[in-house]
């Protein structure tokens, strides 16, 4: 049975499409004809807008049914067609979201206030929302989509009409504010806030009127008033007159970088207003990925008339690699390898000797890392393993293969030798070299982690009996510095569940960040945990790094710190003094087992430099 909206949103973020209004007009329908009457009068166009947006990876198709009421229509002449509009909008939105699609059935604000701002009483506003409800309801939208109401009384006219049609059909409710440089003229976030989660809707959200940065603002405000999930539907920026024709400038790219910090600030369905393309819901969906990969559900079954087997015990872990062995130890150390882009190992494999002969104690190799193509991580272990007497860990992501290819591959380092594996989702292809890969995340991390869990007990993928058992020492990632923090946590919660044995963090620069996560990780079952360690090369390498890389977040104080420093040597040196600072304050937690430091651009001698400084320190 396919999941329900409700079910689908608590589950993911959900992708929404872009503008109908002006994609019609951008496809040559002048603005004097009604939009909604093309449902009936243009449907093999509005057909073709909405199978744009579903193929640009939308998972909510709007009805084109925005100003489908007999009020608005009537201006038309077209109120007695009202029923064939809205059937025919919801019929288009249907056929053109297929059976894993969502349709919402929208409807916008009447074209007069309700009282005493203008001449609608509150009761014709709520008779006109009924009769335009009952025709979506009863075509079968999956959603309600109340949208760019600009009067709060107007809006719960229109959710109390919806309600009295359908008591539980869900319903996403979203304010267009227009702030006034420090003011609003009408209600605040708060206020919107304050009286519209009090009547039974499953989404509040903002659109239209505002870009991207005003409306990240607003949902900020939003997020900290709200005790329900957040949409937000931002224009294309602020439309510019060419050549006689009001457009939409802004390039996709800027649109779907802020669609990610709106799920970083706790959207759940995120998606685009006037001036948004298909070609910008598509961008978004790549960009999305990077905070919350989408996947197909894979379901692996067993070979009909074999019974599913009973399950081998572990091999204890310092029985399966020396790196087994030595995670409970007292703080080990490992560093990231950078695998070559070209054919040549020699520095990885020298940076590996020169670590091994001060003391380090492993070395990890980052799977494709920011989605660029590199040397393979297995084949790099490998010919480390030849040359230095050190720990390999080698990281291992659900991009690039699927379910057959990653179980291949596993045996196969298994059986080469390569026992140390960290599961991670891995990044998006939209952000490396090859932005029109195919991104395949048959699994996630926690599924991969719970896969390799079970390759140790002896069963693969399907279920089946192996007739032997892996040895692999399991990790998995973790992000101190991740929002929302709570969803997180229940993820480092169930790749511990899954079987995670150790894990790696993001690299974390603000004390508060990583004890205010392991307080939160206090109850879990304990494992080692490696604190993630990167010095900063520079002031502009810090600002990169909180800008534009997922997960990071370098606090104010200290890319101040980077930038007072007089030239990019002496920002080098602060920027390993910071580092060293943080690994010393790593070592006064009890629960933590080591650190995973990143050598900046590849710089291995700076892991020394840390290393040493770090020791050195008296106070932090």
């Amino acid at each position: 049975m396919p999941e329900s909206f409700r079910e689908a949103l608590q589950d993911r973020v959900l992708l929404a499409d872009g503008a109908m209004g002006t994609e019609i007009y951008r496809r040559g329908v002048f603005i004097n004809r009604c939009y909604d009457e093309l449902n009936i009068g243009r449907p093999d166009l509005i057909e073709e807008i909405h199978r744009d947006y579903v193929a640009a990876g939308a998972d909510l198709v709007t009805t084109n049914t925005y100003g489908a009421t007999r009020i608005r229509l009537a201006k038309h002449g077209l109120e007695d067609r009202m029923a064939d509009i809205i059937q025919g909008g919801v019929r288009l939105a249907r056929a053109a979201a297929g059976p894993e699609g969502f349709v919402g059935g929208s409807m916008g604000p009447l074209p007069t206030l309700i009282r005493p701002a203008g001449p609608l009483s509150g009761g014709a506003a709520q008779a006109a929302y009924r009769e335009q409800a009952e025709l979506m309801l009863a075509e079968g939208v999956d959603v309600v989509l109340l949208e760019t109401f600009r009067q709060l009384s107007m809006l719960e006219e229109a959710i109390g009409a919806v309600r009295a049609v359908d008591a539980d059909v869900p319903i996403v409710a979203s304010f267009a504010f227009k702030p006034m440089r420090h003011y609003f003229v009408g209600p605040s976030p708060e206020e919107v806030v304050a009286r519209i989660s009090t009547l039974g809707v499953d989404v509040i959200g903002t659109n239209c009127v505002n870009g991207p940065a005003v409306m990240l603002d607003l949902v900020e405000r939003m997020e900290a008033a709200a005790g329900i999930p957040l949409s937000a539907m931002p224009n294309a920026g602020q439309p510019e007159m060419v050549d006689g024709r009001s457009l939409y400038l802004a390039s996709p790219e800027y649109m779907a970088e802020y669609a990610r910090r709106f799920v970083q600030s706790g959207v759940r369905l995120v998606g685009g207003c006037c001036g948004t393309t298909p070609r910008m819901i598509k961008e978004m969906r790549s960009f999305l990925a990077s905070v919350e990969p989408s996947r197909r559900r894979v379901t692996v079954k067993s070979h009909p008339g074999r019974s599913l087997p009973a399950s081998l015990k572990p091999v204890p872990l310092p029985e399966r690699s020396r790196w087994g062995g030595r995670i409970s130890e007292p703080f080990s150390v490992s560093v990231e390898l950078d695998a070559p882009r070209g054919l040549d190992p020699s520095r990885p494999i020298e940076g590996a000797m020169l670590l091994a002969k001060n003391g380090v104690q492993a070395v990890n190799i980052a799977d494709g890392p920011r989605a660029t193509a590199r040397m393979s991580a297995i084949s790099l272990a490998l010919r480390v393993m030849e040359k230095a007497d050190i720990d390999v860990i080698v990281h291992y992501c659900c991009r690039d293969r699927n379910l057959l290819g990653m179980q291949m591959d596993l045996l196969g380092a298994h059986a080469l030798g390569v026992h140390n594996i960290l599961c991670v989702t891995g990044d998006p292809p939209k952000m490396g070299n090859y932005p029109d890969a195919t991104g395949v995340f048959d699994l996630d991390s926690v599924s991969l982690v719970g896969a390799v869990n079970n390759l140790n007990r002896g069963v693969d993928f399907g279920g089946d009996p192996m007739g032997d058992q892996t040895n692999f020492v399991i990790g998995c990632g973790c992000n101190p510095g991740f929002e929302p923090l709570p969803k997180e946590i229940d993820k480092f919660k169930r790749k511990l569940e899954a079987g995670a044995e150790f894990t790696f963090s993001q690299p974390c620069y603000d004390p508060m960040l990583l004890e205010n996560f392991l307080k939160k990780i206090a109850g879990f079952p304990r494992i080692p945990f490696f604190v993630g360690i990167l010095p900063l090369a520079s002031a502009k390498n810090a600002d990169f790094l909180h800008n534009e890389v997922p997960g990071m977040q370098i606090p104010e104080p200290i890319r101040k710190r980077m930038h007072s420093a007089s030239d990019r040597s002496a920002q080098r040196q602060e920027g390993i003094n910071i580092a060293a600072e943080a690994l010393r304050h790593a070592r006064s937690f009890e629960q933590i087992a080591g650190a995973y430091i990143f050598p900046p651009f590849g710089r291995y001698s700076a892991v020394l430099e840390v290393l040493e400084r770090s020791e050195n320190l008296t106070t932090v």
